[in-house]
């Protein structure tokens, strides 16, 4: 009796172990060098012989590249006018009355030697936070995508700003187009005493990927008719199929200024371009000279401390004017020549053998 209890135990023993090893045998991976971690591997042996003259030659690298950069940051011309009002002697200090509709202003300037081109015109924003949460969800990407279902149902998201007073559908909804920014502008050149209008040029100013891929106009003709039953934003002068009244093709969600202001800015001080001066006689830049610009004043910033200006500038092969970048490229150069230099004093001092 006990040898079969025996048996029988040792039987059961023996099948646990051999599907224990099944298992083990199916989870194990394939027998390849990969797989077994037997690649060849290479571990570099750091002395002093290779750790100075590598900190001192990456340093010296970034110097070369960070000197590059702030020359060539240093060439760009830029010129910034603030136009908020905020002072008495600004000529847009009466547009900032609340009371005061359809206010035009004029800022004067002048610019002594020529502002190569192309040149890019600028408008700036501060202490504007388009990087809200709250206000960055408010707008409903179907509508914008010409889906009209969305026309006569915005989504939920655009509230308050989903609804007029009247329970009418406010089409494009949401905050951040009903904050889209509406000052105008038109730069003079004072030529014998005499205005000589610069041709600004809006084409191409948004990123191709929004006009031609993330908005859409709703596929109906005439563009109006789209928006039947619906009213534009609060804060706009015109509804959207009349943002552009000398361009039929620059209306609606495919408007190229709507497209730059609904592309939000990720800090609280910014710029969005506006226009460019590539055309005419100002194709090689702004001449020398005494210049007007005539602004139409209607963006409120004064109600939460912010401010206005516009900025010319102009490009070169990194780009806009960026001092920082050039700045960290020499700060981190320098710390790795210290670095090199530091080192190079100790191993002297010292003679630490390669072994220790």
């Amino acid at each position: 009796m006990c040898l079969c209890l025996n048996f029988s135990l040792e039987s059961k023993m023996s099948e646990r172990k051999m599907v224990k090893q099944e298992q083990e045998s199916a989870n194990r991976p394939d027998n390849t060098a990969f797989t077994q971690q037997r690649l060849p591997a290479w571990q570099p042996m750091l002395s002093a012989g290779i750790v100075i003259p590598g900190f001192f030659i990456i340093g010296a690298a970034f110097i070369g590249i960070g000197v590059a950069l702030f020359i060539t940051s240093k060439s760009i011309q830029v010129l910034e006018i603030d136009y908020t009002g905020v002072q008495t002697t600004s000529p847009c200090y009466t547009c900032t009355n609340a009371n005061v509709n359809n206010c035009v202003c004029n800022m004067n300037f002048s610019i002594d030697t020529l502002f190569k081109g192309p040149v890019f015109f600028y408008y700036g924003l501060s202490n504007y936070f388009q990087n809200h949460r709250k206000y960055g969800v408010s707008k409903d990407d179907n509508q914008l995508f010409g889906d009209l279902t969305y026309f006569t149902s915005p989504s939920s998201s655009c509230s308050p700003y989903q609804y007029d007073s009247s329970n009418k559908p406010i089409v494009p909804c949401g905050s951040i187009a009903n904050s889209m920014f509406n000052d105008t502008f038109v730069l003079y050149q004072i030529v014998n005493g005499t205005n000589k209008e610069v041709p600004l040029d809006g084409k191409g100013i948004a990123w191709w990927t929004d006009y031609s891929i993330k908005y859409r106009n709703p596929s109906v003709s005439p563009l109006k008719n789209a928006f039947n039953n619906t009213v534009k934003p609060l804060f706009w002068p015109n509804p959207a199929y009349e943002l552009d009244l000398t361009d039929s093709n620059n209306n609606g969600f495919t408007n190229q200024d709507f497209l730059v202001w609904m592309r939000r800015a990720a800090l609280p001080n910014f710029r969005k371009l506006y226009r460019r001066i590539t055309q005419g006689d100002y194709a090689q830049g702004l001449p020398a000279g005494n210049y007007t610009l005539k602004i139409n004043y209607n963006y409120p910033v004064l109600s939460f401390g912010g401010a206005k200006k516009v900025v010319f500038s102009n490009v070169s092969w990194m780009g806009g004017r960026n001092d920082f970048l050039g700045i960290a490229y020499l700060v981190i150069g320098s710390m790795c020549v210290v670095m090199s230099l530091v080192m190079l004093i100790v191993y002297a001092k010292f003679k630490f053998s390669d072994e220790e």
